[in-house]
């Protein structure tokens, strides 16, 4: 198990106070996300012994790392942390190799060289054992970044931004091996993030971030279906109304949205409300028509922007609020979506979440 607790205040002049506390266990992915400037890289370089908080601990195990209550402290160096920085750190001056084989003192050279062509083959890259790091893609230089981390046997895996230096083609394959590489790892896994969807995909939990404290935490699923607030509704993808709710027919509640039209949700909560509901949740039919279908809510709208994601098309919307839905290709077609086309945006109260203002 890994502990992190800090509470300090950051820059003279801003006073931004960090007060957190995360605990991943051995084997598992702890995934801190959240905005720039939300206290992700602080929390991680805590935990690594590159920062000292006023007040804290950390506990890996049964090591105290440090403890400022006792004055308690290990180095860094002895913290036996692998960490992964955002644009991997490789030596350039050195072989992959030996870049892996770094962390590794007190062995012999052919030793060395052996346990990091070993972890480099597993990694699938071991051809490249001799190559120099320029001339690797993002995706390669990745690997060896992992495989530099794991060579010490550490008892914590610490990742920045692990994915933010690939290209889009790179970061989908790239982030599928790196979920392997964590749960196969078998020690406690910290790893921060801006992207929601980054976190989803490689962390077994996920501790959204805002403002140096922890809003919420729990797997990536019940943060989606459940957010604690708009805050974490928004981060998640969720598209955010706002209005104020009451009490409607049978068990739904209606909220009267800011700048005009209204929209009914199964949640119940009276007064000032965010409303979200997932892109992936809204249809859109032409404006004008009313097709029979269970959807309780309809918004009219026009097109504002319409972008092909993979198989997917998300497109903008202007209403009294933003408005953004994703739908399939096929549909697209049927529509003829274009910037200035007039439609109607639905969805169902069973899809619509609230959270008091």
């Amino acid at each position: 198990m890994l502990r992190v607790e800090a509470r300090t205040t950051l820059g003279a002049t801003s006073g931004f106070t960090l007060d957190a506390v995360l605990e991943t266990p051995a084997g598992s992915c702890l995934a801190l996300a959240g905005p720039s400037g939300a206290g992700k890289s602080t929390l991680l370089r805590i935990a690594a012994g590159l920062l000292r908080p006023a007040h804290g601990s950390v506990t890996c195990g049964d090591e105290v790392w440090l403890d400022t209550t006792t004055d308690q402290e290990i180095a860094p160096e002895r913290r036996r942390c692998g960490y992964v920085f955002q644009d991997y750190a490789l030596f350039g001056h050195m072989p992959v190799w030996q870049n892996v084989a770094y962390g590794l003192r007190g062995m012999k050279r052919a030793e060395r060289r052996r346990r990091a062509i070993e972890l480099l083959e597993r990694f699938g890259i071991g051809a490249l054992a001799d190559a120099r790091p320029r001339t690797l893609s993002g995706g390669e230089r990745q690997r060896v970044a992992l495989a530099r981390a794991l060579a010490p046997q550490p008892r914590a895996l610490l990742l920045d931004e692990p994915l933010s230096a690939l290209d889009a083609r790179t970061r989908a394959s790239a982030s599928r091996e790196l979920a392997t590489v964590l749960r196969d790892s078998g020690v406690p896994a910290l790893l921060v993030t801006h992207d929601f969807t980054e976190a989803a995909v490689l962390g077994d939990r996920v501790a959204v971030i805002d403002g140096g404290r922890i809003v919420q935490s729990g797997t990536a699923g019940e943060l989606a279906a459940s957010p604690a607030s708009a805050f974490v509704a928004d981060f998640t993808g969720a598209v955010v109304l706002t209005g104020v709710a009451h009490d409607g027919p049978g068990d739904l509640t209606v909220v009267e949205l800011d700048g005009g039209g209204t929209a009914t949700s199964t949640d119940r909560r009276t007064g000032p409300v965010a409303m979200s509901v997932h892109p992936w949740e809204i249809a859109l039919e032409p404006a004008g028509t009313h097709e029979e279908s269970s959807m309780q809510n309809r918004l009219e709208a026009e097109v504002l922007t319409v972008t092909q994601v993979g198989n997917r098309v998300r497109v903008g919307l202007a209403a009294p609020q933003p408005l953004v839905a994703e739908i399939t290709g096929a549909a697209l077609g049927g529509l003829h979506l274009a910037p200035g086309v007039r439609v109607a945006a639905t969805w169902k109260a069973t899809a619509t979440r609230l959270v008091s203002l």
